[in-house]
């Protein structure tokens, strides 16, 4: 199995100095601790103050640590840490079997689906009325061309969602689909349930994207199934991994970071309503 070597640059962020030192302790113990992924060091930079008087986090810290594992146990240490930067430092190149893949996107599933459960959704958009219907359907051989020259992955992807009516929801998921970077091979839409003037239903798509794009898209809707169909080696480059991994860590920053947003936006509010 190949190790990969990474760098974490946790930031801890508080108003209250003592109560962030308290934190970072706590994150320097867990990283000495962690039995996921080899820990080489960790490094806890001194506490830093804002010079702004309104700033609500007035205090902040940056813990830098060296890691290696596999892939799966770097995926489970970026989605605990959050990193706000991921520095990938080894290997150049990764060949990742489909089966370990679907593992580990299954992982990622499981976690992302549980904090949006709490926190909210992460698949947001523009407006799509405007987008034309994205194509359905490719030929073998089309197929074969994407795999071979475009480095694509085939794969089967079921989310749960609900919407307006069977149309919407088919019209909305297919365009957020072709938006996020997929090609649509087939797509079938089944309605569960009719509830509150609102239709619920599971969505079955064969996408073919890239790494980076299933990586994403499995960590915005959280499937409840998905099944590599080829290839059964992935290739991805350190470049590739470096990006999922910071992609991965924002997403779990975006969401339980949600209610310290808010506060901050109630005080914007606030602010401005006084003055």
């Amino acid at each position: 199995m190949t190790e990969i070597g990474v760098i974490f640059y946790i930031e801890g962020l508080g108003n209250d100095k003592k109560a962030l030192e308290r934190a970072i302790e706590q994150i320097v113990k867990e990283l000495k601790r962690e039995n996921t992924v080899k820990v080489k060091r960790v490094k806890a930079e001194d506490i830093i103050e804002s010079n702004e008087e309104d700033e609500l986090l007035k205090y902040s810290a940056v813990i830098e640590a060296e890691l290696e594992g596999s892939f799966d146990g770097i995926v489970k240490a970026t989605l605990k840490y959050s990193p706000v930067v991921v520095e990938v430092l080894k290997p150049g190149r990764l060949e990742i079997n489909a089966k370990e893949l679907m593992r580990t996107l299954g992982d990622v599933a499981l976690f992302m689906g549980k904090l949006m459960d709490q926190f909210g959704g992460l698949a947001a958009y523009p407006p799509l009325d405007q987008l034309p219907k994205p194509r359905i359907g490719y030929s073998e051989d089309e197929i074969e061309e994407f795999i071979v020259d475009e480095r694509s992955i085939r794969y089967q992807f079921v989310i749960e969602t609900y919407g307006k009516d069977k149309k919407t929801i088919e019209e909305t998921i297919i365009k957020a689909f072709y938006l996020e970077g997929c090609r649509i091979n087939k797509f079938i839409v089944q309605v569960q349930e009719e509830r509150e003037d609102k239709v619920y239903a599971l969505v079955a798509a064969e996408l073919l994207s890239s790494f980076e794009t299933l990586m994403q898209l499995t960590a915005k809707y959280a499937p409840v199934a998905i099944s590599i169909l080829e290839p059964e080696i992935i290739d991805v480059t350190a470049s590739e991994l470096q990006n999922v991994l910071t992609d991965l860590a924002g997403f779990v920053h975006e969401l339980v970071h949600r209610p310290l947003k808010k506060k901050l936006v109630e005080q914007d509010t606030i602010k401005f309503s006084l003055s």
